[in-house]
């Protein structure tokens, strides 16, 4: 009988012969197993020798399949982590990406010191999608009350089920509508990853993201900048004075992020701030 190393050495090969890179294909055959056998990282490194578990094969090999299919990893575990938590996923919603966090940041940073005696904070995520920005802000800001929204029935069911998996249910509230359409405002902060990729960039898109994940989460438009344009014009109208906008954009959009936030009455660009490559991806603007 295999062991499990053997096991998932022989799918590391097949996932690299799919078109995965090293790194993904060491990553993925290793994070399947565990998925299958409910293990840790420490129970497979110390256990993966010995042999595998007589219904191991079947299942792992079928999984193995999905993604070298090019499924995402995390569609296929049905999770994900962001920021120190872990989020269910589905392919109704946008897997959350790291650089993300970046919004998080921004937002503890400028939201944490706030005077108490002005009442609970009062947070918007437009766009929610599998709600990962709303949460992670209401576990590090137990002072606040989200109003989370998103064009989609289907990822809002996501999304409410992570806010009651973190314990923050009571404190978010999931609003069915576009972008920021009807809600009640003010509020001291507006944060959002809307979708920005440029329609005509999907077919250069990795197969995991152009196959798979929801294209009303990804697409904003010719230029990307469609669903951006309105957050940025609609965001006056629901920030309090002082109120922070901080939301994600797509490489290269840097400068008609700029032009459209200097364009819109009653806001001022703070900065922009970039991930570990150094390209900029988030923006904050405050309320005058």
């Amino acid at each position: 009988m295999s062991s499990v190393h053997a096991r998932v050495a022989g799918a590391r090969e097949s996932l690299r012969d799919a078109g995965l890179s090293q790194a993904e294909a060491d990553l993925g055959a290793r994070l399947l197993a565990e998925h299958v056998l409910g293990w840790d990282a420490t129970r497979y490194f110390t256990s993966g020798s010995e042999p595998e578990p007589e219904d191991f094969a079947v299942k792992y090999d079928a999984l193995v399949s999905r993604r070298a299919l090019r499924e995402p990893l995390a569609y296929i575990t049905g999770r994900q982590d962001f920021w120190d938590l872990t989020f269910d996923v589905s392919p109704d919603v946008l897997i959350p990406r790291p650089e993300t966090e970046l919004i998080v940041d921004a937002a503890i940073e400028l939201l944490r010191e706030r005077p108490g005696n002005r009442g609970p904070l009062r947070i918007a995520d437009a766009c929610t999608g599998c709600g990962c920005l709303a949460v992670a802000l209401a576990r590090e800001l137990p002072h606040a009350h989200v109003v989370a929204t998103d064009v989609s029935d289907v990822a809002l069911v996501v999304a409410r089920r992570n806010a009651a998996r973190h314990g923050v249910e009571a404190r978010v509230r999931f609003v069915r509508t576009d972008v920021l359409g009807g809600v009640a405002g003010p509020f001291d902060a507006i944060v959002a990853n809307p979708p920005y990729v440029r329609a005509g960039d999907r077919p250069g898109l990795q197969p995991e993201v152009r196959d798979h994940e929801p294209a009303v989460a990804l697409f904003g438009g010719l230029d990307g900048v469609d669903i951006v344009t309105r957050l940025v014009a609609q965001a006056p109208a629901y920030l309090s004075p002082g109120g922070y906008l901080i939301f994600e954009f797509g490489f290269g959009q840097d400068m008609a992020v700029e032009q459209l936030i200097a364009a819109a009455r009653g806001l001022t660009l703070v900065g922009l701030r970039r991930d570990l490559q150094g390209i900029a991806r988030t923006a904050i603007a405050k309320r005058l």
